[in-house]
């Protein structure tokens, strides 16, 4: 034997909002397209991105550190409303399957 081990490691990121660290599959990607933070579920837009968790307490932390600004290198300020409204839509539907 080898000595190796078959369970594959998994790859970790930094959630923006309470700076913990997390599998990445367990993290929302979230990229800026035209001044404005989208989400990426699928991790395949273009572009830097940064993460957090799909929870509305990561995503207020993250807006009031000015976070995503910074994580993402933009310019000038976010706007996060769709950000916002994706990540309330996903809490609901996972409060709402037993």
């Amino acid at each position: 034997m080898s000595g190796r081990t078959r369970v594959r490691a998994c790859p970790e990121r930094t959630c923006v909002g309470c700076r913990e660290r997390a599998a990445k599959a367990d993290l929302l990607r979230i990229v800026a397209i035209k001044g404005e933070c989208a989400p990426d579920p699928r991790g395949t837009l273009p572009g830097r991105g940064a993460y957090v968790h799909p929870a509305l307490v990561c995503l207020d932390q993250a807006v009031r550190r000015r976070a995503f600004t910074r994580a993402l290198r933009a310019p000038g300020a976010l706007d996060t409303k769709a950000l916002r409204q994706y990540v309330e839509q996903t809490t609901v539907a996972e409060q709402a399957t037993p």
